[in-house]
């Protein structure tokens, strides 16, 4: 199965990374990370790159999220890495939020778990009339990470994170707007042209300016860190449901599209 690529696009001091493998809807694979992570760690260290555009290739996805099968449960360990896999996403995800100039993510599809979460981590979201927006753990049998519900609750609030993540619902375009999980929404050609221009406006003001407001922006609106002790509790949670029976069961129902039957085990 192909990990995908990540192509990129340039235009003056703008670049459009794209996540391509529409034939998985866009999926974030190991490779796809690690090449976000690599690509943005290596512009950091310079100041050519001064707006980020990241979209998913086609129409239908921004991105469909996290690989299932990349990862880990009891069932699935091997010789293979993918005990370690998901602190790949984590590395993209930090990646975009500590990126000196904006990141702008063009939403032209659904983006649901690690894609919807992607998305906050960025500055700005643009987005196409139709798209869905969503965070599926709950039905998956999953504990989000302390650090990914501190960014939900950072963007649309306490109230707002407990929906979407006790429902698990996938939002329609009006209301994750309404929520605050997109900024704007636009008919697909208008957003096209929304997009690139909202960009090289950005990559056209004062370099020290964009890097400096959003350092300081970075700084009040970090989260209250956790106790040590919290802290330990919030992973041991997180790995209890990596290693659950209603997670490989989560599993092997997404692989036979079927309902899973949880038992809280």
């Amino acid at each position: 199965m192909s990990a995908g690529t990540l192509d990129i696009v340039r235009e003056e001091r703008v670049a459009t990374l794209v996540i391509n493998r529409p034939e998985k809807r866009n999926a974030l694979s190991p490779e796809i990370l690690r090449q976000i992570h690599a690509t943005l760690t290596k512009w950091a260290g310079g100041d050519d790159i001064r707006a980020v555009v990241i979209r998913g290739a086609g129409e239908v996805a921004f991105s469909a999220g996290f690989d299932l099968g990349a990862l880990p449960s009891e069932g699935n360990r091997g010789t293979d890495q993918r005990p370690r896999e998901p602190h790949l996403l984590e590395k993209a995800l930090k990646s975009i939020l500590t990126y000196p100039y904006p990141v702008i993510a063009f939403l032209n599809g659904y983006a649901f778990g690690g894609g919807c979460e992607l998305a906050l981590c960025c500055d700005l979201r643009i987005g196409v009339e139709g798209l869905r927006m969503g965070m599926p753990p709950a039905k998956l049998g999953l504990v989000y990470s302390a650090a990914g519900l501190a960014r939900f609750i950072s963007t649309v609030g306490l109230a707002r994170t407990k929906e979407i993540f006790f429902t698990g619902r996938y939002f329609s375009d009006l209301r994750a707007k309404e929520m605050g999980l997109v900024d704007y929404l636009l008919p697909r050609p208008e957003a096209e042209a929304f997009v690139r221009e909202t960009a090289l406006e950005i990559a056209g003001n004062a370099p020290l300016s964009l890097k400096g407001t959003k350092k300081i922006l970075n700084m009040l609106s970090r989260a209250p860190s956790l106790s040590e002790e919290d802290r330990k509790e919030a992973d041991r949670l997180v790995a209890a449901s990596l290693r659950s029976e209603d997670f490989r069961e989560a599993q092997k129902a997404f692989l036979e599209k079927r309902k899973p039957d949880f038992k809280g085990k």
